[in-house]
């Protein structure tokens, strides 16, 4: 949405300045909300990442942040870790189609809402995705394949959360993760990359390979596709109480409930 409306009393366009809006609801609430949602988590998560790795196991859980557990020779053991893993679902989510409206939104505010003003020159100086630094949304695809790997990894580390010191286990540590790896995945194989690699670049689903399996594949992510919004949020919120609850159970501030 521009920053042009049409009056209401002529056919001419009328240039509104930012935030200049005919609306009379509470437009701002959502875009300032989700600001504030998304700096918090991303502030925990740089936190967690830089500063709090040596919490990032508590045997036999560990922080969905460190997934991919990588141990390298080479790497200082002053740095974390986790430098080295969380690259990938960084660039998942900043490429993201549904992120892109956020951030567009709530730090550019390109618009603001629907039918709100943008920043005067906004439009003069648009360029979309042509040029850097969000030409390099483009790669989402790639970033989406890197994650499905990545998600393998995160079932590994569910599987490994049910194996303790004396055998088969369940504490709610194993529920935790394996909750956040479920609405990980879910947002993961929900994205429209996702889409157009199980059922994309098809004119003729009859007349190509494995055509009807393609189909179904397509039309159920399509399904899964319409909460991609919702999975978004609720994926970055079980990821980082996931890692919350394994850092205080590390830290010993609470004690993991064996249930089984």
């Amino acid at each position: 949405m521009s920053d042009i409306i049409i009056s209401p009393n002529s056919n001419e366009a009328v240039s509104k300045g930012w935030a200049e809006t005919d609306r009379t609801d509470t437009w701002w609430f959502v875009p300032m909300s989700q600001a504030v949602v998304l700096l918090a988590l991303i502030a925990y998560s740089i936190w967690a990442v830089v500063w709090g790795f040596k919490y990032a196991k508590a045997d036999p859980y560990l922080s969905p942040l460190f997934v991919p557990d990588i141990e390298v020779s080479w790497w200082p053991q002053r740095l974390s870790p986790g430098i080295l893993s969380i690259w990938i679902p960084i660039g998942m989510r900043a490429t993201c189609y549904y992120a892109r409206k956020v951030y567009y939104r709530v730090f550019f505010f390109d618009p603001p809402a629907c039918a709100v003003g943008e920043p005067r020159g906004a439009r003069r100086n648009y360029k979309g995705e042509t040029a850097l630094p969000f030409v390099l949304n483009n790669i989402h695809r790639y970033f989406f394949y890197l994650s499905a790997i990545v998600v393998i990894f995160h079932w590994i580390t569910v599987f490994n959360a049910f194996r303790f010191e004396d055998g088969f286990g369940i504490g709610v540590g194993s529920l935790v993760l394996l909750i956040n790896a479920y609405f990980l995945s879910y947002y993961v194989f929900s994205c429209h990359a996702s889409k157009h690699f199980f059922g994309g670049g098809v004119d003729c689903y009859s007349c190509s390979a494995f055509g009807k399996a393609r189909y179904k594949s397509w039309r159920f992510i399509k399904r899964m596709n319409k909460n991609h919004n919702i999975e978004f949020w609720i994926s970055l919120f079980t990821v980082s109480l996931a890692d919350l609850y394994v850092r205080l159970v590390a830290m010993n501030v609470i004690t993991d409930l064996r249930l089984i």
